[in-house]
């Protein structure tokens, strides 16, 4: 990347709104941060659906050196949009309640050490993918995770809490679908599923790994496909998500793949990761090697089952704890 003595600019996205977390003092604390490093700074708040995208769009016009999405997931993939396919990079500040990219990549939950991973400039050119021509960045699903986005969405409040509890209310209602998935133009094969989901990172958020040995670095996309089965075999393979142990289950196949054709009876709901959208009946998703470029954690830790599901909660607490403690 640019390694010249004159002052890089950096454009930083604030979503002031996303998440359950106070941003108070936030803003104040990156613009220091990021002036100590030698950059230009420009911070714009976001008002509306989009902003991010548009503001985004600029700093590659304005030939930023990068951009930090301030927020959520909505506020990150609303950024990388803008991004893919330009030098800009992306760098996040994760304030959101399930900040499934920046976990994937080992941005820390604390501002201050998530800037310390911008601090260290290790940028790397990562995948992106598409459905039907619309970027996502960890998954895309069809059945059941749909199905509970788009309840989620219907709810006043966000968070985990508010999450398990949709999860929870649809499980009771939903019914699998047939689908018809080709894989690579390969010849296709048929399947009642509760859960079609396309990865490119290995998880939802909040640490619910569906696809945990996703790379995004690798140029190919982790298809997660889950069986209609027996309602307990199900509970399971929601516990099993929690501890990295998701892909030794009977009722789940995962494969590898560049390009996924997805069929189903009719239109229906989508996610594209977390944001719930309708989308027709045949669905291409497709991989973009190298399409993005990011600041990532040189210092993140293999993924390891059941280790790594277990010790990232406490990581987290202990993050929490510390940023109380500055702010006292």
């Amino acid at each position: 990347m640019n390694t010249s003595a004159a002052r890089r600019r950096i454009k930083v996205i604030v979503n002031p709104v996303s998440g359950t977390r106070s941003k108070r003092g936030v803003t104040q604390l990156i613009e220091k941060s990021l002036d100590r490093l030698g950059y230009d700074v420009d911070v714009c708040l976001t008002t509306c659906r989009g902003d991010a995208t548009r503001l985004g769009r600029e700093a590659v016009a304005e030939g930023c050196y990068g951009v930090l999405a301030v927020g959520g997931d909505g506020t990150v993939n609303e950024t990388a949009a803008a991004l893919c396919g330009s030098r800009t990079v992306l760098g996040i500040i994760p304030l959101g309640s399930g900040n499934g990219l920046a976990r994937h990549v080992g941005i820390p939950m604390d501002v201050k050490a998530a800037l310390r991973v911008i601090a260290r400039d290790a940028v790397r050119p990562c995948d992106y993918a598409t459905a039907n021509g619309t970027p996502f960045f960890c998954t895309c699903g069809f059945g059941f995770d749909a199905a509970v986005t788009h309840r989620f969405s219907r709810k006043g409040r966000r968070g985990l809490v508010t999450y398990v509890q949709s999860t929870l209310e649809e499980f009771k209602e939903y019914k699998s679908e047939k689908y018809r998935i080709t894989i690579d133009d390969y010849e296709g094969f048929e399947q009642e599923a509760f859960v079609v989901a396309c990865c490119n990172a290995s998880q939802y958020g909040n640490n619910a790994f569906i696809a945990p040995q996703a790379s995004i670095t690798d140029g190919q996309l982790d298809l997660t496909v889950i069986h209609e089965a027996h309602p307990i075999s199900k509970v399971l393979v929601g516990v099993e998500m929690m501890t990295g142990l998701i892909g030794r289950n009977a009722i789940i196949d995962t494969l590898k793949a560049r390009k996924v054709l997805i069929e189903r009876a009719a239109a229906g709901p989508a996610h594209l990761d977390g944001e719930p959208v309708q989308m027709p009946a045949v669905i291409e998703v497709k991989v973009h090697p190298g399409g993005l470029y990011m600041f990532t954690n040189d210092r993140k830790r293999r993924f390891l089952p059941l280790l790594s599901a277990m010790s990232k909660p406490f990581e987290e607490l202990g993050c929490k704890i510390r940023s109380l403690g500055s702010r006292s």
